[in-house]
């Protein structure tokens, strides 16, 4: 019997109305989904109620540990209600945007969600369209209104997203509807939350305060779209204080340039190495499937290459949330994932960036041990999950099989770097127990099995003290 193939890089799908049930959910799961993104964007507390009932009901059927993400929409500003649903504009063009304006009615007067005239200047960038029509503000009209000037020639459609890559909102990043999101979401089945345009790192304090107050045990994710947040000052503060950082392409390729994203995503996810977080990276990584059976060959690479740089997670949008080919973008996904781990070497890092071993030295250990043994698997025993996140911090190129008696831990490392996760209660919670068992099924082959047990899960929670190697006949 040989070994089953396990991928290392995790996916994570968006739920939408193409995957609006039980049935394609449970579908997503088999072909690869390790987690699920829930978009704040949209739907409502309804929707996401039975959402998350989808999940958790796959999950025990599957026997497969599966982490909920939830997506904050952030002060993502939008148009309102066009008048015929588009207006056409030319380069030169004045627009007034008010959002005092109720109704459009047909002329360049738009009604915006957001009052731009609170935290705009004169002279500031205000891209429209998600960057199809770019504009300056040119006045403050009034205390609800800016004026701006249309930079090209093209076409709006109600309710498109806006862009201020050169505003700044003042550590004003949580809109009403988020913190309304916030408190529903706390008492709610969550694992993960996601913070949209963070700037700083108070940000970050800020929500994990919010969180705390509600009671809440769901981890933070900084989404990384915006100008202030990829500046040098801000950048390794937000990995250091985040739990997990994703890398958003759309947005920030909007407020920052396309042309600054491959390079972003390179140092985030180092940083994200270095200091043993969970990095996912988001955005039309297999785009053209949303109309299209198979994804384009400048997408396989997309992909491969954050397998390469040792991404944690990679993750699907409008392919699973609104595309033709849901379950097709997660098999396209997983196989690209496991051809390219099978072939192709993580990227190392510079020696000055790699993850510091001092603050992790049983899980470092247990993971060179493993790479020098080529062990077939790590074995992990633990509370809280902090000794398989700093083994995969190391990128070992072999599974860690982690165990754990807290539902909530088994979730969350779902999406952890090469981990794949089982539960058992408490007196059966052994690795050795669950290394022979896995053993017995063929997890590890015919052959001899060569395994590095940790033991992160009897000295307390968050440490690691024992290490041991188990041959398995």
């Amino acid at each position: 019997m040989s070994k089953p193939i396990f991928k290392r890089t995790k996916i994570l799908a968006t739920i939408g109305p193409a995957t609006m049930s039980q049935e394609k959910v449970s579908e997503l799961m088999a072909a690869g989904a390790n987690g699920f993104r829930l978009n704040f964007s949209h739907g409502s507390y309804e929707e996401r109620t039975q959402q998350i009932e989808w999940i958790r009901t796959a999950s025990r059927e599957q026997d497969k540990p599966v982490a909920i993400l939830q997506d904050l929409q952030g002060p993502k500003i939008r148009l309102g209600i066009l008048k015929d649903n588009m207006l056409e504009v030319k380069t030169g063009d004045m627009l007034v945007l008010d959002s005092e304006i109720a109704e459009h009615d047909g002329s360049f007067n738009l009604p915006v969600q957001y009052n731009l005239a609170s935290k705009m200047k004169v002279g500031e960038p205000l891209y429209m369209f998600d960057g199809k029509i770019r504009s300056i503000v040119r006045e403050i009209v009034s205390e609800t209104a800016i004026k701006v000037e249309i930079q090209n020639d093209g076409f709006l459609m109600s309710r498109k997203g806006l862009n201020l890559p050169d505003t700044d909102f003042g550590g004003d990043i949580l809109t009403q509807k988020d913190l309304e999101d916030i408190e529903w979401g706390a008492s709610r089945d969550f694992d993960y939350v996601s913070l949209s345009f963070v700037q700083s790192a108070s940000d970050i304090v800020d929500l994990r305060q919010r969180l705390l107050t509600f009671g809440s045990e769901a981890q933070i994710i900084a989404k990384i779209e915006t100008k202030s947040a990829i500046s040098p000052e801000n950048l390794e503060k937000i990995v250091q204080l985040s739990d997990g950082v994703m890398v958003a392409r759309g947005d920030l390729a909007v407020e920052a340039g396309a042309e600054i994203v491959p390079v972003v995503q390179r140092r985030v996810i180092t940083l994200c190495r270095k200091h043993g977080k969970m990095v996912i990276v988001a955005t039309q990584m297999m785009g053209s499937m949303v109309d299209n059976p198979e994804p384009s060959r400048a997408e396989v690479s997309d992909v491969a290459n954050a397998v390469i740089q040792g991404a944690d997670v990679v993750m699907l949008s409008d392919e699973t949330a609104n595309g033709k080919y849901p379950i097709e973008a997660v098999e396209s996904m997983r196989k690209t994932i496991l051809y390219t781990q099978e072939h192709s070497d993580v990227m190392p890092v510079a020696k000055s960036e790699s993850r510091q071993k001092n603050d992790a030295v049983i899980s470092y250990t247990a993971a060179r041990l493993a790479r020098d043994l080529n062990a077939d698997a790590i074995v992990a025993e633990t509370d809280t999950g902090a000794t398989a996140v700093n083994i995969g911090a190391f990128r070992p190129n072999m599974p860690i099989i982690s165990l754990t008696d807290n539902l909530k831990t088994a979730q969350k490392l779902a999406l952890n770097y090469a981990t794949r996760v089982y539960m058992r209660p408490p007196e059966n919670c052994h690795g050795v127990d669950l290394a022979r068992d896995l053993k017995n099924e063929g997890y590890f082959g015919d052959g001899v099995a060569t395994l590095v047990l940790v033991n992160g899960h009897r000295p307390g929670a968050g440490k690691t003290d024992t290490i041991r190697v188990l041959t398995l006949e």
